[in-house]
């Protein structure tokens, strides 16, 4: 499970926008381990998490948690054999997926899931 940091979750209530960019920062940050970016692919078979790119597309408060909805560009590659003569090009596939993530208001603990649909 990830932790946010409290100054994160403290912006949320003075100003939503650094909110969001705090927000996008820390997740651009996180990489495979974290992220369902594996689980996401759709033109690829192996997900890359260097050059991530998140939107946040909704944040929604509750009483004890924060829900927010965030898309994900990133890249893949289709692996190959790694043989001499493979024909398979190693070039960069473009992604995009959705996730899901609960964040409890008073601890910063964050969970992401892929987003159903």
């Amino acid at each position: 499970m990830i932790i946010l940091p409290q100054k994160i979750l403290n912006n949320r209530q003075k100003n939503k926008a650094a909110f969001s960019m705090q927000l996008k920062a820390a997740l651009e940050n996180l990489g495979l381990k974290e992220l369902p970016l594996q689980q996401g692919l759709s033109a690829s078979s192996v997900a890359l998490d260097d050059e991530l790119q998140v939107i946040i597309l909704s944040v929604e408060e509750k009483q004890a948690h924060i829900e927010v909805h965030a898309g994900i560009f990133y890249s893949g590659v289709i692996a190959g054999c790694s043989c001499a003569d493979d024909p398979t090009p190693v070039d960069r596939v473009n992604e995009y997926c959705e996730i899901d993530i609960r964040i409890e208001a008073d601890t910063g603990e964050t969970a992401i899931r892929l987003s159903p649909g």
